[in-house]
């Protein structure tokens, strides 16, 4: 009797513990102090929020920034861990200048764009060394749970990022 007690508590347990364990919140502030290689002077800033859900395969997205000083080009995640520049995994958006992969939404100059990442979304890394091939959204989540990720807004008057966020996991519900 204490053993099929044991089994039905940890039967109930399991089945409260996983669903609520797949879902998973990631954030990243934006600000020009995290760019690279030397941080740039800026009033912008920017927020990111998202949800990697279920089973690890989609992310729900949303990305806020404010007062860029230059005229947007394209926001993205990156791989590559705190002070170091690495390769561009998945857009955000883009615009006639850098229009980004097909079907990649146009950036507005400020405000709230929002989106869902599956594998398809996921581009090649454009630095061999990192040995990141399309479609490896699992690679990229355990890169954001490594800390090897960031979030960065590219402007003319800063084409290499005018604001950088490292992505790091908030909670896992």
């Amino acid at each position: 009797m204490k053993m099929l007690l044991r089994s039905a508590l940890f039967t109930l347990l399991l089945a409260v513990a996983v669903p609520i364990a797949q879902a998973e919140t990631i954030q990243a502030t934006l600000t020009g102090y995290e760019e690279t290689p030397a941080g740039v002077s800026t009033v912008a800033s920017g927020e990111f929020r998202a949800t990697i859900n279920r089973g690890d395969e989609s992310i729900d997205y949303e990305l806020t920034y404010i007062d860029l000083q230059g005229a947007i080009r394209q926001a993205h995640i990156h791989f590559g861990q705190l002070s170091v520049t690495g390769s561009i995994v998945i857009w955000f958006c883009g615009t006639t200048t850098n229009p980004g992969p097909a079907g990649t939404q146009t950036c507005p100059q400020f405000g709230t764009i929002t989106g869902h990442i599956t594998a398809a979304n996921v581009i090649a890394g454009s630095i061999a060394t990192q040995q990141l091939t399309a479609g490896e959204l699992a690679e990229v989540i355990r890169a954001i749970r490594a800390g090897a990720a960031y979030v960065n807004v590219h402007t003319d008057l800063s084409p290499g990022g005018e604001i950088r966020g490292q992505i790091r996991a908030s909670a896992r519900p």
